[in-house]
C-alpha cells in the first residue's frame, strides 16, 4: 500500500552532544494527526560495509576491539567514505587499511539503514572479489586479526558469542543470496 508521505511542517535542529545534532519534525500525515518526531540526521559522507570474498565461498571476517561490548569482535571491514570518495574507493581503502587486501572487483550491492524510524545513516554494502595482498597504514591501534569463513557455516558463526553486529550478519546473508542468484542469472 503507498501512502503519501507526511508533510513537514517544521525542522528544529539541537545539539544532543557535543558530536550529535537531534532533529525535531513538526509532521502531519494524510489523515490530519501531527505529531512531532525526533532524527538524527546523516552526518559525513556515509559509511561502507566490505564483504571481502577470498574465493567465491569464503568471506573475509575482520576481529577487532568493540569499546562498546569490551571486548574484540567478529566482523566485516567498515568505515566511513572521505571526502570526495566513492563507496567503492572507500571499500578498497578500508579492506587494505583493516585487513591487508585490496580487491579488483568492487560491486555496490544496495543501502543498509540501521534505524530509519529515527536515524538519517546508512551504509553501503560494497561485494570485494579478485583479491590481493596490499596493506595500507589504517587508524586502527593493532593488527586486525583477518578470519576466513564459509558462506555455507552461517549459520554456526550467527550463533558464536564474538559475533553480534548486526549489519556485519545482514551482509553475509544479502551477499550469500546475491552470489546464489547471480551465478543463476
Amino acid at each position: 500500500m503507498s501512502r503519501p508521505l507526511p508533510t513537514i511542517h517544521e525542522v528544529r535542529r539541537r545539539r544532543g552532544d557535543p558530536e550529535r545534532v537531534i532533529e525535531e519534525l513538526d509532521l502531519e500525515f494524510s489523515n490530519g494527526e501531527r505529531r512531532l518526531y525526533h532524527r538524527v540526521p546523516a552526518a559525513g559522507n556515509g559509511a561502507v560495509i566490505v564483504v571481502p570474498m577470498l574465493d567465491d565461498d569464503t568471506a573475509l571476517l575482520i576481529r577487532e576491539y568493540g569499546a562498546g561490548t569490551h571486548r574484540y569482535e567478529l566482523g566485516l571491514v567498515k568505515g566511513k567514505i572521505d571526502a570526495g570518495e566513492t563507496p567503492e574507493e572507500a571499500a578498497n581503502r578500508e579492506l587494505k587499511e583493516e585487513a591487508g587486501y585490496g580487491a579488483h572487483s568492487l560491486t555496490v550491492l544496495r543501502r543498509i539503514s540501521l534505524a530509519p524510524t529515527y536515524m538519517g545513516h546508512e551504509t553501503v554494502l560494497v561485494l570485494a572479489r579478485d583479491l590481493y595482498e596490499e596493506r595500507l597504514p589504517g587508524d586502527e591501534p593493532e593488527i586486525l586479526d583477518v578470519v576466513p569463513w564459509k558462506l555455507d557455516a552461517l549459520h554456526e558463526l550467527i550463533l558464536a558469542e564474538d559475533f553480534s553486529e548486526g549489519r556485519s550478519i545482514a551482509a553475509l546473508f544479502l551477499v550469500r543470496e546475491w552470489l546464489r542468484h547471480a551465478d543463476v542469472a
